[in-house]
């Protein structure tokens, strides 16, 4: 079975941080969903809780 078409690319996480960041607003964290949805957090990652699968 051939591998699946990636569903994002690192220039599009990239381009989502880069956007944070021009906007003055410090990137906490990049999530990624399966389905390729990039969520940026903003703020400082020490203070956001770890996500558990089982929440």
């Amino acid at each position: 079975m051939a591998n699946p078409r990636a569903t994002f690319k690192q220039v599009d996480v990239t381009r989502a941080a880069k956007g944070v960041l021009a906007a003055g607003l410090p990137v906490g964290r990049v999530e990624i969903d399966r389905e390729g949805k990039i969520i940026v957090l903003v703020g400082d990652a020490a203070m956001q809780p770890e996500k558990n699968d089982w929440d």
